[in-house]
């Protein structure tokens, strides 16, 4: 377990806190002696529609009359509508947006979580316009050219833009120049409200199973599991990571990719 020096007295901003993940993450740190700034569309502290950006600036504001922060998760994703919108630009725009009030703490970190999904080749029209912020372009590309975004309508796009946003983004002056560290945890399937639809057919569960197995832990994962990961890497404990996208899955990308990367 994560020695409560790593996060006592340190105030955390954790989007998508009200489920899965991010209330299992909000759990552990309140759990340890931190502060926890809730967002979400309901039933947290903050409320707040990631999907649009009057939402994404109303986030903002309302952390910033707050006070202080040490950290930001950014882990509000999933849904099945707004795919490119909440998971990526949302995610996006939170971290930007936060990053001025990270920069006045002693030990700022950030993390944001991705998928296995994308690990998913993507198209690169998507990704383009992802990356270089043309939300308008994204959106409607994916709309007038649904199989783009895959089975999943852009989601692990999304998620891959995302990886490679934070790969860019982590070594800057910004970031890694402030103290800032920018991580990623790439979760793999587990149990949350948002993969509810993949437990509810036998058929879809065994397939997305032989697709993506997890053969260490199980499937499917706990959402505590990778919540301790991400709460380590978001506490001063965390004084040389970096820039880096880890794959909390059980050993699903290690069994697709093997030594791909290092051949």
């Amino acid at each position: 377990m994560m020695s409560r020096a790593g996060s006592g007295g340190r105030t955390y901003v954790v989007t998508g806190s009200a489920s899965g993940i991010g209330a299992a993450t909000a759990e552990l740190l309140r759990e340890r002696g931190a502060t926890v700034v809730g967002c979400d569309l309901a039933g947290a502290d903050v409320h707040a529609d990631l999907s649009t950006p009057q939402g994404r600036q109303s986030l903002v504001d309302q952390v910033g009359a707050l006070g202080p922060i040490d950290a930001v998760l950014a882990i509000a994703g999933g849904g099945k509508t707004g795919m490119l919108e909440t998971n990526y630009f949302g995610a996006v725009a939170t971290l930007r947006g936060l990053r001025p009030l990270l920069a006045q703490s002693p030990a700022p970190r950030a993390v944001v979580v991705s998928s296995t999904s994308s690990l998913a080749p993507a198209d690169e029209y998507l990704m383009r316009a992802c990356l270089e912020d043309d939300e308008a372009a994204a959106v409607a590309y994916l709309a007038e050219n649904p199989s783009a975004g895959g089975v999943t309508a852009g989601y692990g796009v999304a998620k891959r833009a995302l990886n490679r946003w934070v790969r860019r983004a982590a070594p800057t002056a910004e970031w890694a120049g402030a103290g800032i560290a920018l991580n990623v945890v790439a979760s793999g399937v587990v149990d949350t409200p948002a993969a509810a639809w993949i437990f509810a057919d036998d058929a879809v569960r065994a397939a997305v199973e032989s697709a993506a197995p997890q053969p260490f832990g199980g499937f499917p994962g706990r959402p505590e599991w990778v919540a301790e990961l991400i709460c380590w890497l978001a506490s001063a404990e965390n004084q040389f990571v970096t820039g880096q996208v880890i794959f909390a899955d059980g050993g699903s990308e290690a069994a697709a990719l093997g030594d791909h990367h290092w051949r």
